[in-house]
């Protein structure tokens, strides 16, 4: 792809091998991430410009595992097409044959389907931006209200059980609907918050075990690969997980946190100068 409309500057501030690391996350069965060690992508990277390679957008839109995510990718793609005059946008009517043919998310799928059969029009470009706007707002605000909750609960001021029904609420209502690294995000911080009571934190993580396999193993190995966690919830965790885990599963948690350990000591290492 052709990335000339992007300044040097821009360039610079992303790693050359983006789509090669995004290529590798999709290999691991993982969500997105900026880089090794580094936060997951959410929807803002690619809308906002915080990922302007147009190669990784490609490679996002094929192998992300949320289906947000892998939705905001096309859009900057299917603008790039809509500004060529249709003798040269055969390349990019071969890229969204491809995304519609391989993507992970079924309904990427669909909006690449879409695009094609518009002629990448501009007005069913932003009909899809509608949409995803239609579905990550209104879930972001549920978060927000949900992090009150969280003050709340830090404060003393609400029940634990009932802090835990809110947060099965949340849960349910936001499901699919918000960016997965913004939910990660929250579910980390609970884990590692000292002013989360331990109990509550147990009772969090058994939750946790219920979900879905890829979400169950990105929380499960975050916390047992974070160096903030309390040792005692860590221990509480493997036990867990062994109870209520195949030994298959246990293999993919145990193997996984060690290459997160494996990036973040990566990340953190000193680069030569």
């Amino acid at each position: 792809m052709d990335n000339s409309r992007h300044s040097p500057a821009q360039a610079a501030a992303q790693p050359r091998d983006l789509a090669t690391h995004f290529m590798e996350c999709g290999a691991l069965n993982t969500n997105l991430t900026l880089a090794p060690g580094d936060r997951m992508v959410i929807t803002d990277d690619f809308l906002n410009g915080k990922v302007v390679d147009l190669t990784a957008m490609s490679m996002a839109a094929i192998v992300a595992r949320d289906g947000m995510v892998a939705k905001a990718a096309i859009l900057p793609l299917g603008l790039a097409a809509s500004r060529l005059k249709a003798a040269d946008r055969l390349k990019y009517e071969r890229l969204f044959a491809l995304i519609e043919d391989t993507a992970f998310d079924s309904g990427v799928r669909e909006s690449a389907e879409a695009l094609i059969h518009a002629n990448f029009r501009e007005t069913q470009i932003k009909e899809l931006a509608a949409e995803l706007g239609g579905t990550v707002g209104p879930a972001r605000q549920r978060y927000k209200a949900f992090l009150e909750v969280v003050k709340l609960l830090a404060d003393r001021k609400i029940s634990e059980s009932l802090f835990l029904d809110e947060f099965m609420d949340f849960t349910r209502t936001v499901a699919g609907k918000l960016d997965f690294g913004i939910y990660s995000l929250c579910v980390d911080r609970l884990f590692t918050s000292a002013r989360i009571p331990i109990m509550v934190k147990a009772s969090l993580l058994r939750e946790v075990c219920k979900y879905p396999p890829l979400i169950r193993k990105e929380l499960v190995t975050n916390l047992l690969s974070s160096p903030a966690a309390d040792p005692e919830l860590v221990r509480y965790a493997r036990q867990e997980v062994a109870n209520v885990l195949t030994r298959e599963q246990l293999t993919e948690i145990f193997l996984f946190t060690t290459l997160k350990r494996a990036w973040a000591a990566q990340k953190d290492r000193p680069r030569p100068v």
